[in-house]
Formats: C-alpha cells, structure tokens, sequence
C-alpha cells in the first residue's frame, strides 16, 4: 500500500536478488524493463535482506518503484513500513532553566536533570503527571555516545493531535509551555513507518545531459524547488544547501556556505565545512571540504576578504575568522558577527548591493575604479564588481580614488579543477566517508554544547533530510526523505547516514532539509512538503537537465 500523495508509476522489483550464494540489489540506474513487487525477506525471520532500508523492524512491507527518466537517469521511489495505532501523541513541555532566577528566562526542550527534575515538580504540583526522561546522543565520527540533557513529557499519550492539543491548552492556562508531538518523530525509536524515500541515480556512463545548480535569477530572490527546475528545464531537481532566511541574518536566499554555479564562485565557504561536487557530465562527483582565499591590495597593504555576495557584518553559519563573534568555528542556525568587514559583489547578488553606513568602491571588467560612495548599496552593471566595507576596514577603501586598480585576488579550492561546468553546493555534515558512516556533527556545528535542544531536534529526532552523494560506480545520488507528518516519519542524521549507505553511496552529505526538502521530476513536485504553507521557496537547487 502507498502513502504517497502522488500518482503511482511504472514499478521495478524491489526484492533482493539472491544469486550465487550472495545477495546483491539490482542497479538502479539500468532497469532492462520495468517490474513491480513489494520486497519479500529472504532472510530467516527477524532478519533485514540486504539492499533494504535500515529502518524499523526487519519484518517491515517494502516498496520499490523504478523508471528511467532519460538515458543515464532513473527515478526510484521506496515506501517503506505503515503508520501503526499504537504511536501516540504525547506532550512535551518547555523546560525553565532552574540555575536562572530570571523567572522569564526561555525555556528549553532539553535541559540538565536539575532543572527537568524541578519541572516535575511544580507540574506534579499543578497536577499534571510528568517524567524527566534521558536524552542520549549516539557515538558517531566526532561525538561521543552520552546523555546529553533531560526532556520532559506528560506521562498521558494520546491516540490524535487534537487530544495532544487539549492538553496543551490546559498546560497553558496552568502557566507552562508545551508543544504536541508525534512519537514517531523521535528517532531511532522502532516504529513501523512509514517512510517515503525518492531517489535519483545519474550514471556518467550513458548520461548525456547536464548536471549542475541553479540559485534561479539572483542570489537574493528565494524560489521553490519545483520553480527552478521549471525555469531550466530540469527532468529532476532537489533543493539544495543551506541559505539565509531571516533578513536580520543577511540577504535573503544568500547561500549560507560556499556556492559555486557553472563555474562561477557566488559565496564563500563556511569553515571547512563539506560541499558537493558536480561537474556538467555527471563525472567526478565529490564530496570535499573547499577553502576560501580572498585579499585585495589596499594603500601598500594586502587586507584580507571576509566574505562575497552577503551582508557585511553578519556570516550565517559562522565559521569565518577570529574577529567574528560569537566564534570562528561553524555553528550552524546562528549568526554571527563582526563590526569591521571587506565584502565583494558581483550582479549575481540582485538588483542592488546592500545598504547602510560604510564604504562601496566599484569596479569595471579590467579591475579599474569608477565609483568611490561614501554608503553601501548601489546597482552593478554587467561586468562590475564592488567592495564594501564596515568599520576600520571600511575606511581603508576610502584611500581608493576613481582611475585606481587595487589588486583583487579570489580563489576557492575544491579539491579538483574548476571550470564552467563546475557546480559546488554547501551542506553538512557528512554522513558517509569511504563507505562508512562518518557524521561529522561537532566539526561542522551541529553540536552546541550550551543548547542541547539543537542537537536533540537537527540531529537526533526525525525530520525531512535530503542527501547527496556518490556511490562505487561513480554515479551521482540524490535522495529526498518527507518527514514532519504522522504518516511521513523522516530521519534523525544517524538514520540518514544509515540510509545513504543501504542505497550504496560511498560518500554522502546532508544538505538542507526541513520544510526545504523537496524532489521535483518534470516539473512536478513529487514529494509532500512539511512546512504548512506548501513547498517552501529555498536558495539553490541541483538540476539534472
């Protein structure tokens, strides 16, 4: 049975073959025909076959449908597992820190077992019936299995959300905050589904199109998914990596990591943080950790660059340099900032650089100035190019006059040669290195030693996740995994880095997901978006056309 809200397709057999005494999966690039079948265990009881989906029991229903949607591309679309009655609706409440005697100081879903301890107390008081529960991390490449905080949760479920929500209504008149939620969110938790698993395979061998990315007209202008595959053509199309949402954090749609299109480089790294590597043919898709390097010669001094292509002062996802605060180190959902900053532009950003208080020079095609303006925000003609600066590096540029050519230098290192068919797109962290499972969540911020409720809600509960990666054979895979909905369970990143693998990539990296997770094929949105509001307009896409 599907739980797909889409038309069904042309099948392929999604059972293990079993030959030779070894157990292998069909390649799911080159279907000679198209079959249909749910997966059968082959196994003894108890016992997953090989080539299913690491998720729930073994004994789980299984799905496979596959179809070629060009020479080189297929398509496979897996359900996996059914939602079940017995999954309840609990309550889970916003814990106050108990070391803070602000009595408005914001609560959190995970906290120290004092202050959960203490929020059993007063609800117990309240008479409301609670437990503090452990919430633990597993070990993965850079973190080490623990407890990393207490939850708190209502020791009544309940069968729906409109049960969940009376109770939390009642919380509220009590004076508590509490939030319904789906157990079958949490992670690693062995429910029996359902999952709905969309995945592309480009092989370079006979694919004869073109891969690459596409932030739609400019950086700063967010479009859907499904939009930018239909302005390019695109026969496939996953959203990309992380970007800019808030305009209190920088320009809207403004990649929040390195981007680089069709050879282009538009925004900086963050950190060393890890990017997918696409080339026009499909061939030599990486997963590398690209570098920034970035100065201009100013006044008989070389100063260095902080950024291209987003708001002075504020570097989404951190990870720049050591004037930044709170940190230089990436650290992901937050802003971070810096009062003395050189950042360049090209058109790609919008109709217009940033404005505000500092310094823009302009550029022409050969590097020569033609504008020196005393304030940010201008409009850049094709084959201009500006710098702005804030605080002390901003005055430096003041030393500029029309006529002068300052010494530009910017480069990023891939890890392999950039040209016009170069595609680069941020994300993070890695899932898979070699084959193996190599989540690298401390290194690229996803681990915040005084939130723990980033961790327990990014990392360990369940969400939309998409995955990009390459498997043995070279072939390029995209992945997309709907989530937030009962009947739609997603992935904690532990459960992402273990689906990559069942599905044969070598190497793998998360990439934006949430409510920007999302697959369209021929135009057509074919996965169900979380956010409320529909498909949610993102930063980039990759497109197969």
């Amino acid at each position: 049975m599907s739980f797909r809200k889409r038309s069904a397709v042309t099948s392929v057999a999604a059972a293990a073959i079993v030959m030779a005494g070894t157990v292998a999966h069909p390649p799911l690039s080159e279907p000679a025909e198209a079959h249909s079948g749910e997966v059968t265990s082959a196994a003894g009881k108890g016992e997953r076959s090989r080539g299913e989906l690491p998720l729930g029991p073994s004994d789980l229903p299984e799905k496979r449908t596959t179809r070629q949607l060009r020479p080189g591309v297929t398509l496979t679309q897996i359900d996996r597992g059914a939602p079940s009655s017995s999954v309840r609706w609990v309550v889970e409440l916003s814990i106050p820190p108990s070391s803070n005697p602000d009595p408005d100081a914001p609560g959190r879903a995970v906290q120290d077992k004092r202050s959960a301890d203490a929020l059993v107390t007063r609800l117990r008081d309240a008479g409301f019936a609670s437990r503090a529960q452990p919430v633990r991390q597993p070990a993965v490449a850079d973190v080490e299995a623990g407890v990393i905080g207490h939850r708190v949760r209502l020791t009544t479920t309940h069968r729906n959300k409109e049960g969940a929500d009376a109770a939390v209504a009642r919380l509220k008149e009590a004076g508590f905050s509490a939030r319904s939620w789906y157990a079958g969110w949490d992670g690693g938790t062995k429910t029996r589904g359902h999952w709905s698993v969309n995945v592309v395979t480009i092989d370079p061998r006979r694919f004869r199109g073109h891969l690459g990315g596409t932030h739609g007209g400019d950086l700063e202008q967010r479009e859907t998914t499904t939009e930018l595959a239909r302005s390019t053509g695109a026969t496939a199309a996953v959203n990309g990596g992380f970007f800019t949402m808030d305009p209190a954090a920088g320009a809207e749609g403004d990649p929040a990591g390195v981007g680089v299109y069709e050879g282009r480089v538009t925004s900086e790294p963050v950190g060393d943080r890890p990017a997918i590597v696409l080339q026009r043919n499909a061939r030599r898709t990486a997963v590398t950790r690209p570098t920034w390097d970035a100065a201009i010669r100013l006044d008989r001094r070389t100063v260095e660059l902080d950024g291209t292509n987003r708001v002075p002062g504020l570097i989404r996802n951190c990870g720049g340099d050591a004037s930044d605060t709170p940190t230089s180190l990436p650290l992901h959902d937050v802003t971070c900032r810096d009062s003395s900053e050189l950042v360049s532009f090209d058109p790609s950003f919008g109709e217009q650089t940033p404005s505000g208080t500092g310094t823009e020079v302009v550029l022409d095609r050969s590097g020569r100035v033609v504008r020196v303006l005393d304030s940010r925000g201008t409009t850049l003609q094709r084959g201009q190019t500006s710098i702005q600066g804030i605080g002390r590096k901003g005055s430096l540029l003041a030393s500029l006059e029309v006529g002068d050519r300052p010494r530009l230098r910017e480069r990023v290192d891939i890890g392999a040669p950039r040209t016009r068919g170069t595609t680069v797109v941020n994300g993070g962290p890695e899932l898979l290195r070699h084959g193996r499972e190599h989540i690298t969540q401390a290194r690229d911020g996803m681990r915040q030693l005084d939130n723990p409720s980033f961790d327990y809600g990014w990392v360990l509960q369940r969400n939309p996740r998409t995955i990009a990666g390459v498997d043995a054979k070279g072939r390029t895979v995209l992945v997309t995994v709907d989530g937030r909905q009962p009947d739609q369970l997603g992935l904690s990143l532990p459960e992402a880095a273990a689906v990559a693998r069942s599905l044969g990539m070598r190497a793998a990296i998360n990439l934006d997901g949430g409510g920007s997770t999302a697959m369209a094929v021929r135009g057509r949105l074919i996965t169900d978006p979380s956010d409320a509001a529909g498909e949610r307009p993102v930063g980039d896409a990759i497109t197969v056309r």
